[in-house]
């Protein structure tokens, strides 16, 4: 064909003319094809992932759950180790150091195998960069092809160390959240102090130990305050300070350090039965200071002055902490004790005594409750729980039956054991395993002496000023070593690790875990030495009073007019509604109220199946000052009686005995005589005595 020639059709042949967009048809079929495929391979290349991933996560929760196992195995072997050890020190007699000091020496010991001894896992690739924004996020979502992975803050890290980040996932496991600490494991330790409180030599101390406990702890954290203030003002002109401290810090950690726990000194006091007085003062003043110190460090915590400068005095914001204080310590207390009245009334007004396992039971939930529920609604459950043991022990513990009363002591002082031991190791292990230690020798030292002034401004002046209003002087010897006595443990550890964001707050947990090392091992291992060099009585039972020569009337002085007055009411009234002993309500209550004094009455107190004399009475009271009511006589402690009652001669020797137990069981007619009557009325001479 020439060119130019049209193009014709062969003979036979009929051809007709295509439209491009159909000649294009076979190579987007082709096409189309070929991403079909490709979308099957991908999604199966996907679903193959996908299936890689859940395995991934499978092995990953497998390891987790089996390093947790282990991390919970090595605290299970340290008490053990420390139980095994206990035991050849009590069987040797060793003294110089205390279960808790040698728990603290084994956690070091653990704590050095995991930070050296293990190999480094990681946790993570790499960093990711984000914008800064006005204000810190706790939680993060990440959006990753249509998956949501959560991440949780754990701290802030300075850029000089974001290359030295630790991964290894042991110590992150051993790492406890500090809401273990509190809602786990303080509650049966505080619990115990409470309901363990020996009411006898307490309430005798009361007034002393109520001012060395409130003014005691907030003169010491002021004064430990302001001293470590100008300790930072040096930290920060040899230029030994990187990060901001303010002034409400440096109260914040006079707060939590001036909360004394002399577990060890207590424990070596209960075994040698050291002075009963005492051995009163140093655990009321622990048990009430520790409630004391935590209530002060929340209100510190919530002093915020108006203005730009949230760190200046500010005398509005200032009152505004005081009323907080006082809200959440007068709060937390009536929480408690009203917690432990509905437990005694369920207990009185059921049948739960036939069940003891259930009565139990119950009893553990209503008291651990408690400092849950006050938690929850803005109080301090320290407080709570610990008023609650006191509440629980006065009146619900007289409703429990003779089962669930040895089983919730016991229950009680095995817990408290376990958990204060568990703490002590972990104060060991945490020195190696907390990544966020911040040490300054100069603020250690400073803290070291602060301390030593704090507590030396306290005991000595406030002693002065009680000794004004007691016949019964507390004597230089007790003074020092109240003074030597003060050591810190675990409420100011638990306090310490609950807030570690910030520099000056790693600094202020640092330097608590070796201030309590220091006075566990130091001060713990010298009580014994101390209280013989001071010569301080040993070998008393606690549950006896001195000779009756030393001083006759001493129970009556020492015993605060506040409580005796407490007394006369709770013995009228309060005893007779909450448990199975006391008066019968129809005898103290107004006529008017007959009905009412009947509901309320137990059946047991009408049929004299329980002993009418109280238990605390001997706790505060003398021969002279107890008058007793039956009917229409009279019979005072000493002997006589009214119209209608013989009277009850004693002889010269008997009148000798100081204890009031003895005249009244006398007078009852408890011994050879039996006296039925229809209740009791308590008269006492009001004094004002410490």
């Amino acid at each position: 064909m020439e060119p130019g020639e049209a193009a014709r059709p062969s003979p036979g042949r009929a051809v007709r003319a295509l439209p491009p967009r159909l000649l294009l048809l076979p190579l987007l079929l082709g096409r189309g094809l070929q991403a079909a495929a490709a979308a099957s391979s991908s999604g199966a290349a996907a679903e193959d992932s996908s299936a890689m991933e859940e395995l991934a996560t499978e092995k990953e929760a497998e390891e987790s759950h089996r390093q947790d196992s282990v991390s919970l195995l090595t605290f299970i072997l340290l008490l053990t180790l420390t139980i095994l050890t206990i035991w050849l020190f009590k069987h040797g007699r060793v003294r110089f150091l205390h279960e808790t000091g040698l728990a603290m020496i084994y956690g070091l010991i653990v704590g050095v195998i995991l930070r050296y001894g293990t190999p480094a896992t990681s946790g993570h690739d790499k960093s990711l960069s984000c914008t800064q924004e006005d204000r810190a996020f706790s939680t993060l979502l990440v959006n990753v092809s249509g998956k949501f992975f959560e991440y949780t803050l754990k701290g802030e890290i300075s850029p000089g160390k974001i290359n030295n980040v630790e991964q290894n996932d042991m110590l992150r496991k051993v790492t406890f959240d500090p809401e273990v600490f509190f809602n786990i494991l303080l509650p049966p330790i505080i619990f115990h102090a409470g309901y363990s409180l020996k009411k006898r030599h307490f309430f005798r101390n009361l007034g002393s130990i109520l001012a060395y406990a409130f003014l005691g702890t907030a003169v010491s954290c002021f004064i430990i305050g302001n001293l470590m203030y100008g300790v930072v003002k040096l930290m920060k002109i040899v230029g030994q300070l990187s990060d901001k401290f303010y002034y409400t810090d440096c109260l914040f950690f006079g707060a939590i350090i001036s909360a004394t726990d002399p577990v060890t000194v207590l424990a070596i006091f209960n075994e040698l039965h050291a002075d009963v007085d005492l051995y009163a003062l140093l655990f009321g003043e622990s048990v009430l200071n520790d409630a004391v110190a935590i209530v002060l460090s929340s209100s510190i915590v919530a002093y915020q002055p108006a203005g730009l400068n949230t760190h200046a005095f500010d005398a509005a914001a200032f009152f505004k902490s005081v009323g907080i204080f006082l809200g959440i310590f007068s709060g937390s207390f009536t929480m408690g004790a009203v917690t432990g009245v509905v437990t005694a009334l369920v207990t009185k007004f059921t049948k739960l005594h036939c069940f003891p396992l259930l009565e139990t039971a119950l009893f553990f939930l209503m008291s651990w409750s408690t400092f849950l529920l006050a938690e929850a609604c803005g109080f301090t459950g320290v407080v709570a729980v610990l008023f609650c043991g006191i509440t629980q022990a006065h009146y619900t513990y007289n409703n429990l039956s003779v089962e669930s009363r040895s089983r919730t002591k016991q229950l009680f002082e095995v817990l408290h054991f376990l958990a204060e031991n568990f703490i002590f190791s972990y104060m060991g292990l945490a020195l190696f395993t907390f990544q966020k230690h911040v040490f300054s020798p100069i603020f250690i030292i400073g803290a070291f002496v602060a301390i030593f002034l704090g507590r030396a401004a306290h005991i000595y002046p406030l002693s002065f000023f009680l000794n004004l209003g007691r016949r019964h002087k507390i004597g230089w010897n007790f003074q020092h070593m109240m003074m030597f006595s003060g050591l810190r443990g675990a409420m100011a550890f638990a306090l310490a690790i609950r807030d570690t964001a910030s520099y000056a707050r790693q600094m202020m947990f640092t330097t608590t875990l070796l201030i309590v090392f220091f006075t566990v091992w130091i001060i713990g291992g010298g009580t014994t030495p101390m209280l013989s060099w001071l010569n301080i009585r040993v070998g008393v039972d606690p549950d006896q009073d001195p000779p009756p020569s030393n001083d006759r009337n001493r129970t009556k002085q020492e015993s605060a007019w506040i409580f005796r007055l407490w007394y006369s009411f709770d013995h009228n009234y309060l005893k007779p509604i909450l448990t199975h002993s006391g008066p019968p309500l129809t005898t103290t209550l107004p006529t008017w109220c007959g009905l009412l004094a009947r509901c309320l009455t137990s059946p047991q107190v009408y049929d004299n199946q329980e002993p009418l004399r109280e238990e605390d009475s001997d706790f505060i009271l003398t021969e002279g000052d107890l008058t007793l009511t039956y009917g229409d006589s009279t019979v005072t402690a000493n002997g006589s009686s009214g119209s209608h009652t013989a009277s009850t001669s004693l002889e010269g020797s008997r009148r000798t005995k100081s204890s009031s137990e003895e005249v009244l069981e006398r007078d009852l007619g408890m011994g050879d005589q039996k006296v039925s009557s229809r209740g009791t009325r308590l008269v006492f001479p009001l004094e004002d005595n410490f």
